[in-house]
C-alpha cells in the first residue's frame, strides 16, 4: 500500500527549518510515500524538493486556481481556488502529518487533522493538549523519527 504523508508548515520559514523540511522529504520519499503539501514556498518548497531530490512524487494542493503558483519541485500541481480552505483537503487526503513550524494556517490544518483521526507529528511546532482529550501532536526530534513515527501510526 502507498502511503500519503502531508508536511505542513509555514509559507516563509527559518534556515534551520528549511533544512529539516527537506530531509523529511527526503526520508518520506526514501520510504515510497507520496508527499502532500499545499504546494507554495518555505517549508512546502523545502520538502518537495527534498523528495524530488530522493525520487519522490510530490502532489501540492494549490489555494489558487493557477498551476503556475506551484513550487518547481511539484509532481502534480491541483489548483483548487479555496486559498485557505485548501487547508481541509490536505488534511483529508493525507494518512498523516507532520508539522514543521509554521503560523495560524498550520494550526489550522493540524486542528482539521486531529478532527479527521489522522496522526499528526511535530518538529518544533505547535503543543496542544486537553485534559481528557486523547491524542494530539506527537513530537519528534529528527526528520526520520517523525517519518518512522508517521509510518508506524497509519500502518497500525
Amino acid at each position: 500500500m502507498t502511503w500519503y504523508i502531508g508536511v505542513i508548515g509555514g509559507a516563509e520559514c527559518t534556515e534551520p527549518e528549511r533544512e529539516l523540511a527537506e530531509e523529511v522529504g527526503r526520508e518520506i520519499a526514501r520510504r515510497g510515500a507520496i508527499l502532500i503539501c499545499g504546494g507554495r514556498g518555505g517549508i512546502m518548497e523545502a520538502a518537495s524538493r527534498g523528495a524530488r531530490q530522493a525520487g519522490g512524487m510530490v502532489v501540492g494542493i494549490l489555494p489558487g486556481r493557477h498551476r503556475g503558483e506551484g513550487n518547481p519541485y511539484l509532481t502534480v500541481a491541483l489548483p483548487t481556488g479555496l486559498g485557505d480552505a485548501r487547508n481541509a483537503i490536505i488534511a483529508c487526503a493525507a494518512d498523516a502529518l507532520i508539522a514543521i513550524g509554521g503560523g495560524y494556517g498550520t494550526l489550522s490544518e493540524i486542528g482539521l487533522a486531529l478532527k479527521m483521526n489522522k496522526p499528526v507529528i511535530g518538529l518544533g511546532t505547535w503543543k496542544l493538549e486537553r485534559p481528557g482529550l486523547s491524542g494530539g501532536i506527537r513530537p519528534a526530534t529528527s526528520a526520520r523519527e517523525a517519518v518512522e513515527l508517521a509510518l508506524l501510526l497509519i500502518s497500525t
